[in-house]
């Protein structure tokens, strides 16, 4: 599995979100300034190609629709960084983060809160 493109990326979160969507509910959702429709038509039909959507077919248009998970997606990525830069420690992940300022002690209690109910939940 290759690693989209940020645009690719952009349409694909959409559609996890929306689960099915038309190329126009598609443009509607993408941020200011918007991509012209062909633009997105174009994109959603290599995504295709490259096994990331699958389509219903109505007509003259297509309805889309997710062909991997994000989670799928997201962890065929963050395993290999995970490994190669973390020494395969989500410890050492949290106190990069932590040492770079981008994660506050409130969102670490919740990350710990998430934690505690999973293992209540078992």
């Amino acid at each position: 599995m290759k690693r989209l493109t940020e645009k690719e990326e952009a349409i694909m979160t959409i559609i996890w979100q929306l689960e099915k969507a038309f190329v126009k509910e598609v443009l509607e959702q993408l941020p200011e300034p918007k991509p012209h429709i062909n633009t997105v038509s174009t994109t959603m039909r290599r995504l295709v190609q490259q096994g990331y959507l699958k389509y219903e077919d109505f007509g003259t248009t297509h309805r889309y629709y997710p062909a991997i998970s994000k989670q799928a997606y997201t962890k065929s990525f963050i395993k290999p960084v995970l490994k190669g830069l973390f020494g395969n420690s989500i410890k050492n992940v949290v106190a990069f983060f932590a040492e770079e300022k981008e994660i506050s002690p409130e969102e670490l209690k919740e990350i710990i809160d998430m934690i505690e109910n999973d293992e209540e939940k078992k």
